[in-house]
């Protein structure tokens, strides 16, 4: 499945509070050429690689979709191993992509979307804010554009759209959870 969103939508704590309330759901780890942040760590946060090795995978296959993001200077990528071992482990995959990624994996994986809509631009905004302080000015408006880009196109590439509205946390998981039980996965 993915479960998408512009950055400070709440896509990543979604996901974290799945996998801690069902064992057999993991995240897809994804690689990436940007350094690692203090506390990420390489094959759980990340697959961290240099430019050099990130178009090797990709020539070799490894990482058969991929994406730049110009305001981080940074390619993202869906990592064929990870993502092929946790199938394997009979694991349920949740990943957190962007269109390319979610296109990728609806297409190979006939996988269940789920787009994390905020109810309005100010509440990224805010959240962006919260969640880095020393974010720089041009950062935030890049992250905006981006994310008015990204919430145009979900009401035709996703499966659903929910909303996630601050102070609303337990009403979206449980939004999400009910999509997931309808889709027929074991939640």
């Amino acid at each position: 499945m993915v479960i998408a969103g512009p950055s400070g939508s709440g896509e990543t704590t979604f996901t974290e509070e799945l996998i801690l309330a069902y064992p057999h759901f993991t995240r897809a780890v994804s690689a990436t050429t940007r350094p690692p942040r203090m506390e990420e760590r390489e094959g759980e946060d990340y697959y961290f690689m240099t430019k050099e090795k990130f178009f090797e995978e990709v020539q070799s296959g490894r990482i058969p979709e991929h994406t730049f993001v110009k305001s981080r200077d940074a390619h993202y990528g869906t990592y064929l191993p990870d993502l092929e071992k946790r199938l394997t482990e009979g694991k349920t995959v949740v990943a957190n992509t962007d269109i390319s990624g979610t296109q990728f994996f609806k297409k190979q994986y006939d996988a269940t979307t789920i787009f994390i809509k905020p109810k309005t631009i100010h509440v990224l905004y805010d959240r962006l804010i919260r969640r880095d302080p020393m974010i720089g000015k041009e950062e935030v408006i890049s992250r905006l554009l981006s994310a008015a880009q990204e919430m145009l196109e979900a009401e035709h590439n996703y499966d659903h759209v929910v909303f996630n509205e601050d102070g609303e946390f337990a009403d979206t998981i449980l939004k999400i959870i009910e999509i997931l039980r309808h889709e027929g996965y074991d939640v």
